[in-house]
Formats: C-alpha cells, sequence, structure tokens
C-alpha cells in the first residue's frame, strides 16, 4: 500500500513538474537572450555602475515580459495551424499543456505589468516599451507580410531594446550607438530571411507569405550593404573622440571581434556549411534562422561575444585608472 502511494505521489509530482515547464516554455525563454541588447547602452557609454546595472536589469526584465506575453498571444492566434503543423505543435499551447484562458492571462498580466512598471520607472521607457507593443502588433498584423518592412520592423525592435537600456538607466545614447545597433541589426534581420528561404528550397516546406518576394541574389545584395555599413560605423565609433565617438581610441582593439562575429555568422548561413553540424553544432536549415539559436549553441561566437564584452570592460578599466587615454 505504501508503495502503490509512493508511486502515485511521484506522478503527481512528475505531472505538476511537467505543467510548470510548460507554463515556462510557452513564455519562450530561448528568445529572451534578444534582450540582452539593453546592456549595450551602458557598455557603449563606458558607464558601468550599480545603477546601470540595476536600470539594464529592468529594462531586461521588462522587456522580456513584453515579448513573452506577444509569443503567447500569437501562438494563441495560430493554435489551429500550428497544430496542424510538424514542429509547432509540440508548442505548449498548440499541445494542450496551456489553455487558452490561462495562456490569455499570463499575456495581459505580462504586457500590463510591463508597461505600468516602465511607465513608473521613467517616462523615456515607458514611452520605450509601448513603442515596442505597438510595432509588435503591427508587426503581426501586416508588417511581417509587407516586403522589406519586416525586415525593418524586425531591425527596429532590437534598436529599441538598445535604447530601453539607455532609458532605464538614464544614459544619453550617442547617434553612432544608434546607427551600429541599426546596422547590426538589419543585417541579423536579413540573415533570418536568407536562412528561412533556403529552408524552404531545401526542405519544400510552405513559405511564409512575404518569403514569396525575396530571393538570395536580392538579400545577398542587401547583406552586402548592410555589413559594410555595420563594419564602417563601429569603426569609425571605436575610432575614439577624433570623431565624437567612444570616448577612448583603444576601442579599436574590440575591432576584430566584430569582424570575426560577423564573418562567422554568414559562415553559419552558407550552403556549403549548412550541413556541416560537427562544426555549427546546429541542426540542418537551424543555421542562422534565429539568432538566439545561434548564440546558444555556438562555441566561436559565444567566445567572441565574451572576448567583446571582456575588452571593453578591460579598457574600461584601464581608462578609469588613467593608465590609457
Amino acid at each position: 500500500m505504501n508503495s502503490r502511494h509512493t508511486s502515485t505521489a511521484k506522478k503527481l509530482a512528475t505531472t505538476r513538474l511537467s505543467k510548470e515547464f510548460a507554463y515556462i516554455a510557452a513564455l519562450r525563454p530561448k528568445q529572451w537572450t534578444k534582450n540582452l541588447v539593453v546592456f549595450a547602452a551602458p557598455l557603449f557609454a563606458f558607464s558601468i555602475n550599480e545603477q546601470s546595472i540595476t536600470g539594464s536589469l529592468l529594462a531586461l526584465i521588462l522587456f522580456c515580459s513584453t515579448s513573452s506575453s506577444f509569443y503567447l498571444i500569437n501562438d494563441i492566434a495560430d493554435v489551429e495551424s500550428d497544430r496542424q503543423h510538424p514542429v509547432k505543435c509540440k508548442r505548449p499551447i498548440a499541445a494542450g499543456l496551456v489553455s487558452i484562458p490561462v495562456a490569455l492571462a499570463m499575456a495581459l498580466i505580462l504586457l500590463a505589468s510591463a508597461l505600468t512598471i516602465g511607465w513608473l520607472r521613467s517616462p523615456a521607457l515607458g514611452a520605450t516599451i509601448t513603442a515596442y507593443a505597438v510595432l509588435q502588433v503591427a508587426y503581426n498584423v501586416r508588417l511581417k507580410r509587407t516586403v522589406i518592412l519586416d525586415i525593418g520592423a524586425i531591425a527596429t525592435g532590437f534598436i529599441l531594446r538598445a535604447y530601453a537600456g539607455g532609458a532605464a538607466t538614464g544614459i544619453v545614447v550617442s547617434p553612432w550607438f544608434l546607427l551600429c545597433t541599426a546596422m547590426l541589426a538589419l543585417f541579423l534581420a536579413i540573415e533570418k530571411r536568407k536562412a528561412e528561404l533556403r529552408l524552404v528550397k531545401t526542405k519544400g516546406t510552405k513559405p511564409r507569405s512575404v518569403l514569396k518576394r525575396y530571393s538570395l541574389p536580392l538579400l545577398n545584395r542587401m547583406e552586402n550593404v548592410v555589413t559594410t555599413g555595420t563594419v564602417v560605423c563601429y569603426a569609425l565609433w571605436s575610432s575614439g573622440p577624433f570623431v565624437h565617438g567612444a570616448s577612448t581610441s583603444y576601442m579599436l582593439l574590440t575591432m576584430p571581434f566584430v569582424v570575426y562575429g560577423i564573418f562567422r555568422y554568414q559562415l553559419l548561413s552558407d550552403p556549403q556549411e549548412v550541413n556541416n553540424n560537427d562544426d555549427i553544432g546546429l541542426e540542418q536549415g537551424e543555421c542562422s534562422e534565429r539568432p538566439e539559436e545561434v548564440l546558444l549553441k555556438d562555441l566561436p561566437i559565444l567566445l567572441t561575444v565574451a572576448g567583446w564584452v571582456v575588452s571593453c570592460f578591460a579598457i574600461l578599466w584601464l581608462k578609469q585608472q588613467g593608465l590609457i587615454d
């Protein structure tokens, strides 16, 4: 009898645990890595202190809440089509692990909380989160089906995240910062569309409507323009005070990390490398469709980001100690 009760208790505990994981999975926590962009403003401004870290963490939490609320809303809206999809059918809402009323309540609570706290923190942060929410509505209603504007909308989301980091910490972001962020965001958005288009051609899956207006040659030309703009903007900013950029020209030492990171990302999306799973560490077709997957799974990219962050902190510390100009 005792063993039967123990077995039943274990099953109940397992069921509760799986349900809790389902609620968390419905928020798509893997996507939260995109929101780490909020830390860029204090890092670029060389303002690393308790106030900037606390403010950036708050912005991170608010953007995670806002983005997750729209993931929930999208999954509710697409629940029937997701159930017919070979992969999306495993999402918690489509699989029936999270009910639609509960998911809707979670979405409303997350969104309302993020907007309220954002406005209470500062009008600038509240306005930024509101703008991001409006952008998400516009993107899901129309922009994601409008050629070129869809890429612009994805990039604008990253720009708003970066700006929120400044708004939450009281840091005035420079035009160079916004330019660098915009160029890099456009690069990631174009790479995402390239991977999606290639996946459609290799696996024969049904394409989203906007992909019918794109071609790989067109996206390659767009990528060339944006890649050049990204490298040039960052190089000029890191040149230092001479061009009203970074506070020290020693930031040029971080250029190799930026260039290598961009080239590595392009390598991951190259057709000849897509099947090289041992080197990439991602599943076929997954290589650069989702930036957060690359950041989490590709070791060279992880090391590059870590190297860039460490270098920036080292330069900041040396400048604060008066060892460099």
